[in-house]
């Protein structure tokens, strides 16, 4: 258990009775997340890891939130929490010291929509977040690279930004988490940037939206592994690319941390003497474990 945040208590409380559309349609239930990660101001740590798990579990016919969850996840390669990370989330290094690994926090979460009855043969639930990042960039890729297996139910997910700039408008730019709350005729309630603040917040606009009669449908997923004829043909362009390199002396961080694997191109073409970069975790077996490739369109190395 967790010492609730006011944004936390306030949106656990019963909801006034309000008019207007209602119901999740295809889902009866909503798990609202909104992930913090380890940052430094301008630029990106590498690689970048789940510090605070929150959740709020929304029922989507009455609009209620049930319940709420939070783990601090101990980061493993930048344990040192940024002065810039700890200002921006208010998570003090003594929450992520004492906190769990990723895969503990994947456990304790799911045990958590279990236990709420939520999880289960033919349950109909929903991952929702702010913007794709969360399921598509952070905590898949963490995953990866850690090799931690996590639930099918986070590989899709419902996009709120999506439906709050279509039923809203978005005036051709990317809609802010507290501008959309207040777009709605809410208030903002909590502290930015808390993952659980956050979460609250994002669980509060996804009722307004069903009450306004909203469709709330899936937006996002990841995509779904190739068939073995795919994968090996996938396999043996990789290893013909492998060969098509030469190495080359600068080093590249890939999006995961690691040093990137590097060459020039030696084929004749556009982009003969161009060095290329890729996931340094690459393997015949199972391929690149993040989707990181840069071409060097300035450095231009010469081949040995």
């Amino acid at each position: 258990m967790f010492a609730p945040t006011f944004a936390v208590a306030a949106a656990l409380a019963p909801p006034p009775p309000r008019g207007g559309g209602g119901g999740g349609g295809e889902f009866d239930h909503f798990v609202v997340v909104d992930f913090e990660a380890t940052c430094e101001r301008g630029r990106r740590i590498y690689p970048q890891e789940i510090i605070e798990f929150p959740a709020v579990l929304v029922d989507a016919a009455t609009g209620r939130l049930v319940s709420a969850f939070r783990a601090y996840v101990r980061p493993r390669h930048h344990p040192r929490l940024t002065d810039f990370c700890r200002e921006l989330t208010g998570i003090a290094q003594g929450d992520v010291d004492a906190g769990v690994g990723l895969a503990e926090a994947l456990l304790r979460h799911d045990e958590w929509l279990r236990a709420a009855g939520v999880v289960e043969c033919g349950g109909r639930f929903a991952v929702v977040t702010w913007g794709d990042a969360d399921c598509r960039t952070m905590l898949e890729q963490e995953c990866r690279f850690k090799g931690i297996a996590k639930p099918a139910y986070f590989d899709r997910w419902v996009d709120l930004r999506v439906h709050f700039e279509a039923a809203f408008g978005g005036g051709g730019r990317r809609v802010k988490l507290q501008e959309a709350v207040r777009a709605a005729g809410l208030e903002w309630v909590g502290r930015l940037h808390c993952g659980l603040d956050d979460a609250c917040n994002t669980a509060r606009l996804l009722v307004e939206l069903l009450r306004r009669g909203v469709p709330i449908s899936i937006t996002g997923s990841l995509p779904a592994a190739p068939p073995p004829l795919e994968q090996a043909r996938k396999q043996q362009q990789q290893q013909e690319m492998q060969q098509l390199l030469v190495p080359c002396g600068a080093a590249v961080c890939c999006y995961c941390g690691v040093a990137s694997t590097g060459g020039v191109m030696a084929m004749r073409g556009s982009t003969q003497r161009r060095c290329f970069y890729g996931c340094g975790n690459w393997t015949a077996v199972s391929g690149a474990t993040c989707p990181f490739f840069l071409m060097g369109g300035v450095v231009d190395c010469p081949i040995n």
